[in-house]
């Protein structure tokens, strides 16, 4: 009630007990400093914003400045796209031995009645490199020898969250930050403008969803930011009706003011994204309209691209969602744009390839939504000057079975069902060896027969080509340091150029 009577006639107990609770909160602080759970305290509330968003030094010297990942949810089958097997189609129809199927799980698949499935497609060797590709593939195919296609990586998840997260955040596991949050946390950004990690779907929309861009225990200024290719680009972003800009920066001004002051009360990091958030969205809105306005390309770049495509005449299956042709189309031409604008890494996620039945018709169809796209955006990398220093990979969480699915209630022997055990994956420009097939598989698809490529191998590659070490870049979170290979992986340089 009275504090200057309350502060003259405490006890020594009592005095003793509020110091030792104020070293006690300095030492927590100290050991939550260091576990990156706040921000030091020297740093001022203006270096905090500013190192939301500063530029870095990698480790060494890169390759690769920005990427184009191309992750293809669902799981193609490598094995009518990138991988032909003859001896498969020799044994079409034949079970496999009961002790190759003892310990495996599958998702769907009854074994007692599996048998193998062979692939009706048509092969050939392409570029001096010789690689196959199938006739679903025509326009990838002339890009053989940029291509460097890996036919042994394997995993441990079959089902697809799962396999997405490992894929994304290098664990099966929620609350991790993803391959862009590791990337623009290690590097930092060269767009003022952009954010530095930039989302694009199309189709049905992956398993994962949102987990896939996600900053995880790292600052949220680090997850990725979904866009949508056509109207506004970020909802939300535009001003409401009669609100003149200069009044929208005069209250941006106040709440900055608060901000920095709540930042330098509380050293949260989570507040210094808050006010990095809150400029780059003020900057964003004249920014991201004029990315996403593509009068400004030539008819020649939209058409090779296909963003005002016929749809197929055979359109069908999962694929064929909200004009995906369109759209996967427009954001494999605006991910070239967003790195031309020094966009660091862009995810354009296209859902459509869970073929457990109708692969024929619907693996057309979705080959077709893609093959033109990707095909016209290395071809125009290149033509820029920007191939060397883009790294555009092609994956997805898992491939699919040599056994046809056979599940009650599906036509039996129609589809593939998921298969994590060997498949394929593909890189291109960002310092990679084009025109080099790496690995491959057993003589049926089922499992790797030379140079096994882990899921973690990748990552630490990926890392790698932009100059980072994989055991150096980390993140202390929860009493320990966490990285993009988490206990594993290892760097793959017969890959780099």
């Amino acid at each position: 009630m009275y504090p200057a009577i309350d502060f003259v006639t405490r006890t020594r107990r009592d005095f003793l007990t509020s110091t030792a609770s104020g070293l006690g909160l300095a030492a927590l602080g100290n050991l939550m400093t260091q576990d990156g759970l706040l921000a030091p305290s020297t740093t001022s509330a203006a270096d905090a914003v500013k190192q939301a968003v500063v530029n870095r030094m990698p480790h060494f010297a890169p390759k690769a400045k920005s990427c184009i990942f191309l992750l293809q949810a669902g799981a193609p089958s490598h094995l009518d796209l990138y991988n032909p097997k003859p001896k498969l189609n020799e044994l079409d129809g034949q079970p496999l031995p009961k002790e190759m199927l003892e310990k495996v799980r599958f998702a769907f698949i009854k074994k007692d009645s599996a048998v193998l499935l062979g692939s009706p497609r048509k092969w050939s060797k392409h570029g001096q490199c010789g690689m196959d590709f199938s006739d679903f593939l025509p326009n990838l195919a002339t890009c053989a020898d940029d291509m460097l296609m890996i036919r042994s990586m394997h995993s441990e998840q079959f089902n697809h969250h799962p396999g997405q997260l490992l894929l994304s955040c290098g664990r099966a596991s929620f609350g991790l930050p993803t391959i862009g949050s590791w990337l623009t946390y290690g590097l930092g950004t060269e767009s003022q403008n952009l954010p530095g990690y930039v989302v694009l779907t199309s189709g049905r929309g992956s398993s994962g969803g949102a987990s896939l861009w996600s900053s995880g225990f790292l600052p949220s200024h680090y997850a990725g930011v979904l866009f949508r290719n056509q109207g506004e680009p970020v909802l939300n972003l535009t001003n409401p009706d009669g609100l003149p800009p200069e009044i929208q920066r005069r209250g941006l001004d106040t709440l900055k003011s608060l901000n920095e002051q709540r930042l330098g009360e509380m050293q949260d990091p989570e507040i210094a994204s808050r006010i990095a958030s809150y400029e780059l969205a003020f900057r964003m809105q004249s920014a991201a309209p004029e990315l996403i306005d593509l009068n400004g390309e030539t008819s020649a770049t939209q058409d090779a691209y296909g963003v005002n495509r016929t749809q197929h005449p055979q359109a069908t299956g999962r694929g064929n969602v909200a004009n995906a042709h369109l759209s996967f189309a427009r954001n494999c031409l605006l991910a070239r744009r967003m790195v031309e604008r020094g966009v660091r890494f862009v995810n354009i996620i296209y859902e459509a390839w869970d073929q457990h039945s109708s692969l024929e018709a619907d693996l057309r169809y979705n080959s077709w939504v893609v093959d033109q796209p990707i095909a016209a955006l290395i071809k125009d990398l290149k033509q820029r000057g920007l191939f060397d220093s883009t790294l555009v990979v092609w994956g997805a969480e898992f491939g699919r079975t040599p056994l046809g699915e056979n599940r009650n209630g599906r036509d039996p022997n129609t589809g593939r069902d998921h298969h994590p055990f060997s498949f394929s994956l593909w890189m291109a420009g960002g310092g990679t060896k084009g025109g080099l097939i790496y690995g491959e598989s057993d003589e049926i698809g089922w499992g790797v027969a030379r140079d096994p490529v882990h899921m973690n191998d990748f990552h630490a590659t990926l890392l790698h080509l932009f100059g980072l070490d994989h055991l150096k870049l980390t993140h202390r979170n929860q009493g320990r340091d966490f990285r993009l290979t988490d206990v594993a992986g290892k760097v793959v340089k017969d890959w780099i150029a």
